[in-house]
């Protein structure tokens, strides 16, 4: 369990966050009113299918995300020992790497329209490892590696000419964290408050919770959520339902039963919040489709339905800072045990 430290927003870390589109402070149509957040976020973001899909939700539901890439998808299978990860030899990887030039130019362009959007771009780490037992300079080492590989990556593999500001997107706009397999610990921590990161989403909290400030770094947790006919708690991400649902084989067959029960799992927590404390609620979900697209389908009928309402807020990590100002609370986030992976794959 983390230690809970009395959090204190710090104002000079927010007025130096990019200020993502859609910058206002109170709900639509509702002065005054106090704000539903909603913060919907994917890991990896590798498939140009799904980046095309997400954005396409987002657009129609009024919506912002946060995509945590990973870098590999940025490095063409043939440059693949251009990366090395700690303790790992050159040209590993436990994502594979782009399959094509072409995969990374269309995926380039994918991220410049998706960050242009108003959605944010957020670090995933380059070669999805599990990084528990890395040091603080190993894990400075995978933070640097990939701001090096985005930096070059449009005037190495992009279709057309680097578009103007990309350097500095790179550089300044990208303040979030997640750990692969929300492998957390003191030593990342430490290396994303040296490495000038505004926040980290690798934690797990017993239901939904506000960040928590701690060692400069606002941290957040993926709720549990209750769900199924029993109400066992799960963490509200794809990976942990497909465990849940058909220990993580596929079941195509049961595609419907299991949107059916991630949706009901997602509306049920938001409406607890929204009809309570409104305190912010998040789901995570990856480049990865699993029991079909069941997750998916589920997120598209939540997001379309709630994201719209005049007192929500369905907007990224660094935009919540932003309007809030930094609130966050002495909340100890304990993480909870899941079937196989904490945070999948």
């Amino acid at each position: 369990m983390r230690s809970t430290i009395l959090a204190a927003a710090s104002m000079s870390l927010l007025f130096s966050m990019p200020a993502l589109a859609d910058g206002g402070v109170a709900a639509r149509d509702t002065p005054g009113a106090k704000p539903q957040y909603v913060l919907i976020s994917f890991d990896n973001s590798g498939s140009n299918e799904l980046w095309d899909r997400s954005r396409a939700l987002a657009q129609r539901s009024n919506a912002k995300f946060t995509y945590f890439l990973s870098c590999v998808f940025l490095i063409d299978q043939s440059d693949r020992k251009s990366y090395q990860a700690p303790g790992q030899a050159p040209g590993r990887s436990n994502i594979g790497f782009a399959t094509s030039k072409q995969d990374i130019a269309k995926r380039l362009d994918n991220i410049w329209r998706a960050r242009n959007e108003g959605n944010e771009i957020a670090s995933h780490a380059c070669g999805h490892f599990d990084g528990k037992n890395w040091t603080k300079a190993d894990w400075q080492r995978e933070l640097v590696t990939y701001k090096q590989v985005l930096t070059g990556a449009w005037a190495k593999y992009g279709s057309d000419a680097e578009p103007e500001g990309w350097k500095h997107f790179v550089a300044d706009e990208i303040r979030g964290f997640r750990a692969p397999y929300l492998s957390e610990g003191p030593a990342l921590i430490s290396a994303l408050r040296a490495q000038g990161y505004a926040f980290d989403g690798s934690g797990v909290s017993r239901g939904p919770a506000l960040p928590v400030h701690s060692g400069g770094i606002y941290q957040f947790g993926l709720p549990t959520i209750s769900e199924g006919p029993q109400n066992r708690p799960v963490i509200a991400m794809d990976y942990n339902l497909y465990v849940r649902h058909s220990g993580a084989v596929e079941r195509p067959d049961q595609l419907n039963v299991f949107e059916g029960r991630a949706y009901d799992a997602f509306k049920g927590a938001f409406d607890r919040q929204y009809q309570g404390q409104r305190i912010p609620f998040q789901i995570g979900l990856h480049f990865t489709l699993m029991n079909g697209d069941a997750y998916w389908r589920a997120l598209e009928r939540f997001t379309e339905e709630v994201c719209n309402k005049a007192d929500v807020r369905c907007t990224t990590y660094s935009q919540y800072l932003k309007e809030t100002g930094g609130v966050a609370m002495p909340v100890a986030r304990a993480e909870v045990s899941q079937p196989a992976a904490k945070g999948g794959i």
